[in-house]
This record gives structure tokens, C-alpha cells and sequence, in this order.
């Protein structure tokens, strides 16, 4: 295969031209790489090397000046702004930013394309009139200023450029209409032979100075077109160099250039359709493994989107062993960016406090814990465990025990809102990763840093020479703006191996074997995008370049690149919904439709392979380590809510109790339930502890009434936070609780009233008792804290809360072979015939005994007894005392129980329940 630079430079060696003193212009500074290597090919003697340009580096060396970027422009473009406009209605910089760099944008567009603008703007400005307010008689201020805008245009463009040029310096567009303007000088003082190679669609700066080199015969345009689409006057493919040869002056007087004849030669065509970006860069892997090392040598990878080279990277085979890759890599996809970007967000979202999130998220960050790995999970640990939901900076650095550590000090001292303080952090945080990436040997790592540095660095020139970042808001928006132009170049071989590349980065350049991604509608064709401030109609009448042509660029690189290819590749994501997706590009249809008759076009659909796992219960046998830690627990005593952890689900009971793994502690922004029932547990604890051996009186709960506010507070600091929960639901919650402590002692009072005599036998008081269970050579006790004993009226009742809903039904039981199998009906039955059984054991307290519940989401229930009924259903003749025959029948299951859990035949198996929500 010849390449089109090749052929450009046969028949260059074939001319009387000295190629030694020619210049070369082509569309990128790679295709001038590949034009010196072709060349270095092709000469049989030795030679200097010509020169060569890209087109921008062409335009400034005609023009003379500087260009500088978007972020400079727009330091630039403030200072005109603040001349041109009253100090009273002047904007701050933010809101200036907001549609500045659209306005910019748009001033690129007229220069490049040579618009009078005075005559441009007075007719924008015209249909903003048109547009909104055309039937409006009287204009109100609001209406007036919006007008007053449009009209300053012409004058804020006029600055800007004198601005510019009076320093040397001008955006790309304005280097172009300066070019424009002073190439007739050039060509006065330049006799020298320019070729241009390789361009597409100019812009009309570009048109006028490719057609006063051509007229002064000072220049030779190459251009790259096949004969089928030449020919197809509909194709996107030739629209503009058809329309350059048909209209330039130049070619009518000469015979125009020859068309190649390469794209209707045979060639293998794939088309296929793979689920999501990562299925794509995973078929991309597949592809090249495939090639031996000559056709890998001809190969080039062309990403349609710059975020699939990550996965792409991660997907090369092992046979590739030379890759040249031109793209860059983003510097906001290194690791250090996101963290970077979660120190941003802590500062910016939070002026006093720190909400806790941001704040773990900076510290969970690699590039903390590496440094201080001790002190994050020390901090991390005391914030989980005091519930701290907002920080103060001070408050957050007396969490840890290195609270002069350089780098918490850096991050987490307050920048108040000033871009120098933020810098200053910023600098002293990346010399703090430097020193611990030195230690590691980290050289990716490294040169990452090094990127921030320098990033940091140019931000504090842009504050030292443009005082406008007043806060730490505009100082983030040029952070992104800096980062996101900013990239880190592969070191490689330009012209060997495979070569990995962006859709750009192609012009000019043939391979023979060519892989496409990612050839879906908005990518490849970009689509349609809106910003500017000029109406479509505007751009039509001064043709400047809409949709339609955009999309006609994107047709002839795609179509130039499969021009010459014998082998080609093309992927799209066949998914509708998600990052990359949307419908198979007009590209792909287009190749279909009009399909040459020595194209072999194969289409497919790839899917990635899916094992389906059958999810079975699991099953974890007894292993004698398990046999001895149940030997412990049943030594220690099992609870009530452990048994009736295992009757729920026998595997939650392993991994709670055997292997002893507990839920993460965590930050609770909202009081979660079981906080709710500590709390009121521990308020009715402190309030009845000292009155165990008393009776209740209504003096007495009267005087726990007026305390309820108080210890409610105290118990929430307790078992909750410090901080005041007198906000959002917070407080609705705190109100809950004391809605549930005063509605009870209300239902103390009204039976005191009724004439229930009521005595405090014990409160909270831990229980133990010792189980006999058959063919078990050890002992077995259990063990719990039951809430609440009482005498009233000559029985003994044992109470336990609940602050969740129960119903009278749910302390109910028909047969006992159930008690220990339904954890949804019988695990309240079961909690308190536990703590009947171990209060029964010591064996003093006055006969009759009742249990029961007591539900402060049913107070309207009073005492839920424990009953004993003979069918389902039985509403009267229900047994509720607790005598010797239902603490046997309750024995004799709970035996059974504790010995299937101490069995070292029975496995432990996972049952497949359904959530509930529980009580407290």
C-alpha cells in the first residue's frame, strides 16, 4: 500500500523542486512526523530536511503572533469588559464566566471566517429585538439592558482584538484573520515552494490564503479525494473539496487534481455491534490477537471517544510489543484528579463545617491513606463512633492524635474562601505525596504529580498577573478549565508497532488494516451541538459552519481512513441507554447502502459470554474450631436474640456469633430505629432504677413527667451526637421519643388511677441460667437483660419494650413445635418465655407470673400478655399465666434448639427469607 504522503512525495523527488527548500504544511504536527519518515524512505541520497508546518503553526508564523489560550482570553476579555461598561452595572467575575467563553468562542468563528463584524453584530442584535420583544411598546430596564448587550458586542470585540494585538498575542481565530490579511506580504518576502498536503474543509481565513499562494504560484495544494465520491455530489465526503474545485478562480483556468481511484478496491469489511464501551475495548483485544506482527506493524486503532483508552490499554494482548499511542492521556482521568476534586468540593460546599462525607472521602483517597494510613482509620473510627454528621476545622484536627501532620493541616484547615490560601495548601499537599511516591519508587505516579504541580504553579501566574480569581469558585472553574486541555504524552516509537490514535490525529495518515470504535450517533457523527450565541439562521446567511458541516468533517476522516485500508474493523455499542450509547452510526448504514461490488461486508453481533449461577442456599458445615467457639458461647450464655437469630436464619447466626462479624459502624445522619429504642430504653432505665422495691404513685410520675425533656436530650447526646437536634427530621424524631416516654408514664398514671397497685421488682437486671440438654458434655447456660419486672395487684409481670408496632396476635401461640421454627409470628413469644425461664429459675418472686410486651406504637394495647391457645383464631378461654406446664413445653423446644445448634452433624443453612421490618 502507497500512502498519500508517500505519492505527494514521489512525484515532489519526481519535479525539478529542491525538496530540501520546500515547505510543508499539513493539518497536524504527527502527519509531519510521518511525512520526514516517508521521506527518510524514499530518498536514495542524503538531504536536509525540508520544513514543515502544521496549518496553526503556518497562520502564526504569517501573522507574527503569539496565540495564547482560552483561559488567557479570558482574563483578557474581562479587562475590556470592565473598561467598556459603567462601574454600576458591571458584573462579578463568575457571572461574567458564564458567557464569556461562549462569546469568545463566537469571536473565533468570525475572525477565522473573515465576517465583518460591526455589520454581523448590528444584525444579531436586530433578531434578539425580533426574537423577544418586537410586540412590547414601552421596554422596561430588564428588556433595555438585555439590548444594551447585544448592541456592545461590536465594541467588546473591537477592544479585545486591540487589546491582543497590542501585546503580540491573539486567540487562534484572530491569527488566522491577521494571516489572512498579511499574506500577500509573506509571499513578498518568502519565495520559497509551499505544499499542502492533506486538508479537508477551510475556513475562509484559510481559502484566502491557499488561493494567493496558488495565484502567485507560490504553493501546490495535494488534495486527498477519491474518484466515488468525487463523483457523488450528495456525498459528505467531497462537499467541500468539490466545492473548492469548482469555484476557486485558480482551478478554472488549470486542470484540476486527479482524484484517487483506492476506495472500490477490494476490501474486508466488519461491522459489529457490542454491548457497552468495556465490550467494546474487550472485542478491540480479540481483534489484535489475532495479528502476527507484520500486520499489527500496519495497523492503527482509532478511538472514537478518548475515554475507551483506558480500557483499551487494559485490554491489549500479549502480542503486541510495540505501541505508539498519540492521544495523550487526560489528566483528569489520573487518580490524583479525583482527589483533587473531592478536596474542591469539601471547601466549596462547606463554609463553617464540613459535612462528614466529603471529609471521609478525602480521607479514604489513596492519596491520604498511603501517607497516613494509622491516623484515617483513627479519625475515621472516632467520627463513625460519635456520630459526627458536621465538622468544624478545628474540631476535625483534635480527632487525631498527629493533628500537626502537614498534609491534614493542608487539606482540612479552613482556606476561607481565598484562591492564594487554597494554592498554598494545594503546593504544600503535593510536595506531602511527592515525598511519600519518592519513597515508593511510584515514577507514574510522579509524573502525575508533576502535571498538578505544574497545573498549580500556572494558576498562580494567572493570580499574580490577573487579579480577578477572588474566590474559591472561580478559582475551580479554571482549575477544570486547565485540567481538562491538559494531558500527559506516551514516550514510544512514532513509527512502529501499533498505533493507537483519536480521530484527528489520522488526518493525512493510511494504514492497511484500520479498527474504529465506537461508531454510534452523537459520537461519530458528533450531532448537533448549540454553543454559541448565533442562530442557525445567522450562520446559513454568513457561512459559518453548522451541524451540517461538522458532520461532513467526520465524513470525509472516516471515509479517508477506509480509503486505502484492505482490512477494516468498525465497532459501535449496540446498547440505547448509558454513557457511548444511542443508534448505530449513519456511517455504518451509509456503507451498507452503498456498498461497492468488491467490498466484503460482514456484519455482526457480539455478546459477552455469561455463565448463569444458580444461587443455591448456602451451607456451612461444623468444623471442630466452630464446635469449640459454640462450646464458649454456650458457656457465656446464648441470648434470646441470638436463638432467635438462628430460628430467622441460621447463617446470619454463624457469621454474627461465631464468627463474631458485626454491621460497620457508621455515621447515622438521620437517628436510625434502633437509636430510637435505645434511647428510650435507657430514659425509662435511668427513671425507674431507683424505685425497684417501691410502689408507683402519681407524685411520682408526675415528677418523671416534668423530666422527660431533659433526659431525652441527655440520652440522645449519650447514644447519638453532641450536636443540638433541634432541625429537620432530627427533631421530629426527638419529639417522637418523647412522645413515647410521656405516653407511657400516661398509661402508668391512668392505672395507678384505676387502682392498680404497682410495684418496681427489677429493672434491666442481667440474667443467667443454666440449661440441661441431652448429649451435650458441656454446659449450656443462657443469658439476657430483661426490660422491666413488676407486681401488680398480687402477679408478677415481666415487661419488655418495644418501640416498634406489635400486635396482641404476635404474642400468641397455638403449637409449640412452632416457637421455634416461625421467627415472623413467635420471636416475641419466645424473647419473653426466655426471660420467664431464667427469672424462674431463682425462684422467688410471687406466683401468679405473666409476660408480655409492651409496644409504644400500640400503647392503646396496654399489656400485650403472653397466651397459650388450643387453635388459631380462639379469642376467649386463652391460657396467659406462666406456670410449670408452659415453662416445661417452652423448656423442651428450647432444648431442642440449643441442641440442633450445638449438633456437629447439622450444618449451618441458609433459608431464604423475606425482609421484615423489626421491633425494638
Amino acid at each position: 500500500m502507497r500512502s498519500f504522503i508517500k505519492e505527494v512525495l514521489e512525484k515532489t523527488l519526481a519535479s525539478e523542486e529542491d525538496i530540501s527548500e520546500v515547505i510543508f504544511i499539513l493539518p497536524s504536527k504527527r502527519a509531519g512526523s510521518f511525512l520526514l519518515n516517508e521521506l527518510s524512505g524514499i530518498s536514495s541520497k542524503s538531504i536536509f530536511a525540508p520544513q514543515i508546518f502544521s496549518i496553526e503553526e503556518f497562520t502564526e508564523k504569517i501573522s507574527g503572533l503569539k496565540s495564547v489560550d482560552n483561559t488567557i482570553s479570558i482574563f483578557e476579555f474581562f479587562e475590556v469588559y470592565r473598561n467598556c461598561t459603567p462601574t454600576e452595572k458591571q458584573e462579578d467575575f463568575e457571572t461574567f464566566m458564564n458567557w464569556a467563553q461562549t462569546l469568545i468562542h463566537d469571536f473565533n468563528e468570525i475572525d477565522r471566517y473573515l465576517i465583518n463584524h460591526k455589520e454581523f453584530f448590528n444584525y444579531l442584535s436586530e433578531i434578539q429585538d425580533l426574537n423577544h420583544w418586537y410586540l412590547q411598546k414601552e421596554k422596561t430596564d430588564l428588556i433595555k439592558n438585555y439590548l444594551r448587550f447585544w448592541h456592545t458586542l461590536p465594541e467588546y470585540y473591537e477592544k479585545l482584538k486591540e487589546q491582543l494585538l497590542s501585546k503580540n498575542q491573539a486567540y487562534q481565530g484572530l491569527i488566522y484573520r491577521e494571516a489572512a490579511t498579511k499574506i500577500r506580504d509573506y509571499l513578498q518576502h518568502n519565495k520559497q515552494k509551499h505544499i499542502f498536503i492533506g486538508f479537508n474543509a477551510l475556513n475562509a481565513a484559510e481559502e484566502q490564503i491557499f488561493q494567493a499562494m496558488l495565484e502567485k504560484s507560490a504553493a501546490e495544494v495535494f488534495w486527498d479525494i477519491d474518484e466515488v465520491f468525487l463523483q457523488d455530489r450528495e456525498h459528505g465526503a467531497s462537499l467541500f473539496i468539490r466545492e473548492y474545485l469548482q469555484k476557486w478562480p485558480y482551478y478554472k483556468s488549470r486542470s484540476k487534481a486527479i482524484p484517487v481511484n483506492e476506495y472500490a478496491s477490494a476490501k474486508k469489511i466488519e461491522i459489529t455491534g457490542v454491548p457497552k464501551n468495556i465490550g467494546q475495548a474487550k472485542h478491540l483485544g480479540e481483534i489484535l490477537a489475532n495479528m502476527n506482527q507484520d500486520e499489527l506493524q500496519k495497523t492503527a486503532v482509532v478511538l472514537g471517544e478518548e475515554d475507551l483508552l483506558l480500557p483499551v490499554l487494559n485490554s491489549l494482548p500479549p502480542n503486541i510489543d510495540a505501541l505508539n499511542i498519540t492521544m495523550g492521556f487526560p489528566l483528569k482521568n489520573a487518580p490524583l484528579a479525583s482527589f483533587f476534586e473531592k478536596l474542591f468540593q469539601l471547601h466549596l460546599h462547606n463554609e463553617q463545617e464540613y459535612y462528614y462525607k466529603e471529609v471521609l472521602a478525602v480521607l479514604n483517597h489513596p492519596a491520604i491513606a498511603g501517607i497516613q494510613g494509622n491516623v484515617v482509620m483513627e479519625i475515621s473510627s472516632k467520627i463513625n463512633r460519635q456520630n459526627l454528621v458536621y465538622l468544624k476545622p478545628e474540631k476535625f484536627l483534635s480527632l487525631s492524635s498527629q493533628k500537626e501532620s502537614p498534609i491534614l493541616k493542608a487539606c482540612f484547615n479552613h482556606w476561607k474562601d481565598s484562591p492564594e490560601k487554597a494554592l498554598q495548601n494545594l503546593q504544600e499537599i503535593v510536595q506531602q505525596i511527592k515525598n511519600q511516591l519518592k519513597a515508593a519508587k511510584d515514577k507514574l505516579g510522579l509524573e502525575f504529580l508533576y502535571q498538578f504541580h505544574v497545573l498549580f504553579n500556572k494558576l498562580e501566574s494567572l493570580l499574580k498577573d490577573y487579579p480577578h480569581i477572588k474566590n474559591l469558585k472561580s478559582l475551580y472553574h479554571f482549575y477544570k478549565e486547565i485540567m481538562s486541555t491538559q494531558s500527559l504524552d506516551f514516550q514510544g516509537r512514532p513509527f512502529q508497532g501499533l498505533q493507537l490514535m483519536g480521530m484527528l490525529e489520522s488526518r493525512a495518515l493510511d494504514f492497511e488494516n484500520v479498527i474504529i470504535t465506537s461508531l454510534n450517533e452523537g459520537v461519530l457523527p458528533a450531532g448537533k451541538s448549540s454553543n454559541s450565541f448565533i442562530p442557525y439562521d445567522l450562520k446559513k446567511a454568513y457561512r459559518l459552519p453548522t451541524y451540517r458541516e461538522k458532520d461532513a468533517v467526520y465524513t470525509y476522516h472516516f471515509y479517508r481512513l477506509l480509503q486505502r485500508a484492505k482490512n477494516i474493523h468498525l465497532l459501535y455499542n449496540t446498547e440505547s441507554s448509558g454513557l457511548g450509547a444511542g443508534e448505530k452510526s449513519r456511517f455504518l448504514t451509509q456503507l451498507e447502502i452503498e456498498k461497492q461490488p468488491a467490498h466484503k461486508l460482514k456484519k455482526n453481533l457480539v455478546a459477552p459470554r455469561v455463565n448463569v449461577a444458580t444461587p443455591g442456599l448456602k451451607e456451612i458445615k461444623k468444623t471442630p474450631a466452630v464446635m469449640e467457639q459454640l462450646k464458649n458461647l454456650a458457656n457465656s450464655g446464648f441470648s434470646p436474640s441470638a436463638l432467635t437469630t438462628y430460628i430467622r436464619n441460621p447463617l446470619d447466626f454463624y457469621h454474627q456469633y461465631v464468627l463474631g462479624i458485626r454491621e460497620q459502624e457508621e455515621v447515622e445522619e438521620t437517628v436510625a430505629y434502633n437509636t430510637l429504642g435505645t434511647v428510650v430504653h435507657d430514659t425509662l432505665q435511668n427513671f425507674y432504677e431507683p424505685l425497684e422495691d417501691h410502689f408507683l404513685s402519681e407524685e411520682i410520675i408526675k415528677r418523671l413527667m416534668e423530666k422527660v425533656d431533659s433526659e431525652i436530650q441527655l440520652q440522645f447526646h449519650k447514644s447519638y451526637t453532641q450536636a443540638p437536634m433541634d432541625k429537620g427530621k432530627n427533631l421530629l424524631i426527638f419529639e417522637v421519643a418523647k412522645r413515647y416516654v410521656l405516653n407511657f408514664l400516661k398509661f402508668e398514671l391512668e392505672r395507678i388511677k384505676n387502682g392498680e397497685e404497682i410495684k418496681i421488682l427489677q429493672i434491666e437486671r442481667n440474667l443467667k441460667t443454666a440449661i440441661e440438654v441431652q448429649h451435650l458434655d458441656f454446659p449450656v447456660f443462657i443469658r439476657g437483660k430483661v426490660d422491666r419486672v413488676e407486681n401488680t395487684n398480687g402477679i408478677t409481670r415481666i415487661i419488655d419494650y418495644k418501640t416498634g408496632k406489635v400486635e396482641q396476635n404476635k404474642i400468641e401461640i397455638v403449637d409449640w413445635e412452632s416457637i421455634t421454627t416461625d421467627y415472623d409470628r413467635y420471636s416475641k413469644s419466645f424473647q419473653v418465655l426466655s426471660y420467664a425461664t431464667m427469672l424462674n429459675a431463682r425462684q422467688n418472686f410471687i406466683q401468679p407470673v405473666e409476660a408480655g410486651i409492651i409496644s409504644f406504637k400500640n400503647m392503646k394495647g396496654g399489656f400485650l400478655k403472653f397466651c397459650k391457645k388450643d387453635k388459631p383464631g380462639q379469642r376467649s378461654g386463652k391460657k396467659s399465666q406462666i406456670d410449670t406446664e408452659v415453662l416445661a413445653a417452652f423448656g423442651l423446644e428450647l432444648q431442642k434448639l440449643i441442641a440442633e445448634i450445638c449438633n456437629p452433624e447439622i450444618p449451618f443453612i441458609e433459608k431464604e427469607i423475606k425482609p421484615t421490618f423489626g421491633s425494638y
